[in-house]
C-alpha cells in the first residue's frame, strides 16, 4: 500500500492539508483510479462559520480523504502563524487540470447539482478541449438531505451506477455534507465539492481575474456579480468565523501545536487486491 506524507493544519473543528495544486490533482486522480472512494472538501470562511453551528462539519472533515484550502483568509492565517499551508487550492482552481488528468487516465466524470444548461455547456467544451474525456452523465435535480434523504441518496447511486470515478458536486457549502453522509452510496467514486466551478468554466458566471484572487478579493468580485444571493453570507454569516482565528492565535502563543503530520493512502486498490 502506497502512502504519501503531508501536514494537516487545524482551523478549529476543520482541518486542511498542506498540498500544492499539482499534488492535489495527482492525489485525487490516484484515489479515483484506486476504487477506494472517498471525498474531498474545500474549507473557506463559510465552512468555518457553519462549523460553529453544525457539528456535522467537524465530523465530515475528520472523514475526508483530502481537504484543500479554498480561501485567502485561511491561507493568510496560516502564513501569519507560520503554519505549513502557503497557497489556495480551490475546487475552481483544480477543475481544468483535474479534467485534463481524468481525460488522460480515462476516469469517468459525473456532474451533480448544476443546472442542465450548465452541465451540457460544460460537457461540450470539455469534449472539444479533451477528446478523451469520459462524461458519465449529470444530475440537476433538486433535493434536500434533511427533507428527502432518499432522493439525495438516489442521486449519488445513479452516479455510481453510471460508472463515475469522480463526482463534481456543484453544491452550496452546507449541501457538500452529502459527500460525507452518502459516501457508501457512491463508492468507488471520489466526490469533490467544486462550488461554481462548472458555471465558471461554461462561461455563465464571470470569474475574478487571477490577480484579484491572489490578493484575496475574489469574494468582493463575486459579491458584485450576485449581491442579492451573497450579501447575507459575506456580510453576516462569514464574520462568525473570526473567533476561530482568534483562538488559533491564542493557542499558537501558548505553544499548542496547530498542525501535525498525516499519511494519505494513494495505492491503487485494483492492483493491490485490498478492500476499502
Amino acid at each position: 500500500m502506497e502512502e504519501r506524507e503531508t501536514q494537516v493544519v487545524e482551523f478549529g473543528p476543520i482541518r486542511a492539508h498542506a498540498v500544492s495544486a499539482d499534488e492535489a490533482v495527482d492525489l485525487i486522480a490516484r484515489r479515483a483510479a484506486s476504487g477506494r472512494g472517498g471525498f474531498v472538501l474545500t474549507p473557506n470562511l463559510d465552512h468555518l462559520a457553519l462549523s460553529r453551528r453544525n457539528p456535522d462539519f467537524g465530523a465530515a472533515y475528520a472523514g475526508a480523504f483530502l481537504s484543500l484550502v479554498d480561501g485567502m483568509p485561511l491561507v493568510a492565517t496560516s502564513r501569519l502563524l507560520r503554519l505549513p499551508i502557503r497557497e489556495k487550492v480551490s475546487g475552481s482552481d483544480l477543475f481544468e487540470p483535474l479534467m485534463a488528468r481524468c481525460a488522460r487516465d480515462r476516469l469517468p466524470v459525473f456532474f451533480l447539482g448544476a443546472t442542465p444548461e450548465t452541465c451540457e455547456a460544460a460537457g461540450r467544451k470539455l469534449r472539444a478541449q479533451h477528446p478523451g474525456i469520459e462524461l458519465a452523465g449529470y444530475d440537476a435535480s433538486h433535493f434536500d438531505m434533511n427533507i428527502d434523504p432518499a432522493a439525495a441518496r438516489g442521486a449519488f447511486r445513479r452516479a455510481r451506477d453510471r460508472g463515475a470515478r469522480l463526482i463534481l458536486a456543484c453544491l452550496p457549502s452546507v449541501k457538500t455534507l452529502m459527500l460525507f453522509h452518502f459516501e457508501d452510496d457512491y463508492r468507488p467514486a471520489v466526490g469533490i465539492g467544486v462550488g461554481s466551478a462548472l458555471a465558471f468554466y461554461a462561461g455563465e458566471v464571470p470569474r475574478a481575474p487571477t490577480w484579484v484572487s491572489r490578493v484575496g478579493l475574489e469574494w468582493l468580485h463575486r459579491f458584485s456579480q450576485e449581491p442579492r444571493r451573497l450579501w447575507r453570507r459575506y456580510l453576516i454569516e462569514d464574520p462568525q468565523a473570526l473567533p476561530v482565528f482568534l483562538r488559533m492565535a491564542l493557542d499558537r502563543a501558548r505553544g499548542r501545536p496547530l498542525h501535525h503530520a498525516c499519511r494519505l493512502v494513494t495505492s491503487p486498490l485494483a492492483e493491490s487486491g485490498e478492500t476499502p
